[in-house]
């Protein structure tokens, strides 16, 4: 019989070294390519904000609250229209309550034609990260993105046969990280904007929001961004 081998224990701790090193070197390559896919997403985003003049789109807005477990579901349209550094929206509720929802000169109005009531407020010194939040994957760009969230990649996902980019966002403002810990984004990888996204709460509600027929050459008048009330509508604010 031939004499047994001894496997050294040097022998081991280099062979499971090697392993190690090697796992080390795949997580590593694994990390850049993604780092590449985001980088390619966000160029994307940078390309569609750099021609972002004007959007249109129809919206289903699913809003699920964690302590009833239940989803309410509101569908309508929105407008987006952008000149230099001014960024103005309009979104439509068509069912199951009209209402019409307009940011405009830093001002955010909601108006209510069933009870003839507009509500203001003012986006005052917050405007700048209102406006980072109208423009979340429709005409804002990605370097601007990762200025105001952590951004990782988490693959691709075809949404209504279309490709899309999924992207996780947390907020590095405090006051929007504690409201929203985690927004998810879904953005076309032909034109560079979303095409869903999904809001969520700290106390586990959450808001998905999808978007059909995007139109990004729209032609939008003035009109649209007005709000057609009448001599009886009362305008409020919530600080008087």
């Amino acid at each position: 019989m031939g004499e047994a081998k001894i496997v050294r224990p040097t022998f081991v701790i280099a062979i499971s070294g090697g392993v190690l090193w090697l796992m080390l070197l795949s997580s590593l390559a694994a990390q850049d390519q993604q780092a590449a896919k985001l980088d390619r997403v966000l160029q994307k985003m940078d390309d569609a904000a750099a021609h972002f003049q004007t959007a249109q789109a129809d919206f289903v807005f699913n809003q699920y609250q964690k302590v009833v477990d239940e989803t309410d579901t509101q569908t309508g349209t929105v407008y987006y229209r952008k000149s230099g550094q001014e960024i103005e929206m309009m979104a439509e509720f068509k069912d199951p309550d009209r209402k019409f929802v307009l940011y405009k000169n830093g001002k955010l109005q909601v108006y209510q034609p069933k009870i003839e009531q507009v509500m203001e407020y003012s986006a005052g010194a917050n405007r700048e990260q209102v406006e980072s939040f109208l423009v979340l994957g429709f005409g804002g760009s990605g370097q601007d993105l990762k200025k105001r969230f952590d951004v990782s990649y988490q693959g691709e996902e075809t949404i209504d046969n279309i490709p899309t980019a999924k992207l996780q966002l947390i907020p590095r403002d405090a006051k929007t990280l504690s409201n929203f810990p985690q927004i998810i984004l879904w953005i076309g990888l032909d034109n560079g904007i979303s095409v869903q996204q999904k809001l969520i709460q700290t106390q586990g509600d959450s808001r998905l929001a999808k978007y059909s027929g995007i139109n990004l050459k729209a032609k939008i008048g003035n009109d649209v961004f007005r709000l057609k009330t009448t001599s009886k509508t009362k305008f409020v604010s919530p600080r008087g």
